[in-house]
């Protein structure tokens, strides 16, 4: 038989089958790479989409803040002008005291009685006055008791008077609470 050399065909085979694994290496290493960046560019967009997502929220929360201070600041504003209208309110409603105050110690000034000072400390009013007898002093107490705005009359003093000093007989101190009348209090509430 005739001389046949068949390891050029053997090592073409092998130089074409290394060729092929080349390429194919090639082609899977481009395919990886690839895949590599679409996947890195889709886990980009996903950072950068939840930023946004997070920037839009920390722009909403810093809104809703500047919305929760006026808020706080409407409502203290609020509980001082509510403060303002009950203060205007109890002076409107603490307006007539006095004069019904007044108003009482002159009706319930018995004769032959009068005041020379009076003295208002808190709910206490301090009486100094000079009267004819202390029966009359007695009297005033007892009518000063039964007053709706006036209670606990409390005798201090009371002395006898010379000739010169007063044209009564007797001075005398002595003080009063100041109250409301049931009345007045349950209609203010």
């Amino acid at each position: 038989m005739a001389n046949i050399n068949l390891l050029p065909w053997r090592d073409e085979l092998r130089e074409e089958r290394k060729q092929h694994f080349l390429i194919a290496i090639i082609i899977v290493l481009a395919v990886g790479a690839g895949l590599i960046f679409v996947a890195g560019s889709i886990l980009d967009g996903w950072v950068d989409n939840q930023r946004e997502r997070n920037n839009y929220l920390q722009g909403q929360i810093s809104d809703l803040d500047k919305t929760i201070d006026q808020i706080k600041t409407l409502k203290q504003q609020r509980q001082e002008l509510i403060a303002r209208m009950k203060i205007i309110q109890d002076l409107q409603g603490n307006r007539a005291i006095p004069a019904r105050i007044l108003e009482q110690f002159v009706t319930r000034l018995p004769e032959g009685v009068y005041f020379t000072s009076l003295e208002m400390k808190g709910d206490y009013i301090a009486l100094q006055g000079a009267s004819e007898s202390n029966n009359q002093v007695s009297n005033l107490m007892r009518d000063l008791s039964e007053s709706d705005w006036l209670t606990s009359p409390n005798l201090t003093e009371v002395k006898a008077t010379t000739a010169g000093e007063v044209d009564q007989a007797n001075t005398f101190q002595l003080s009063v609470k100041q109250t409301k009348p049931e009345a007045e209090a349950g209609a203010k509430k």
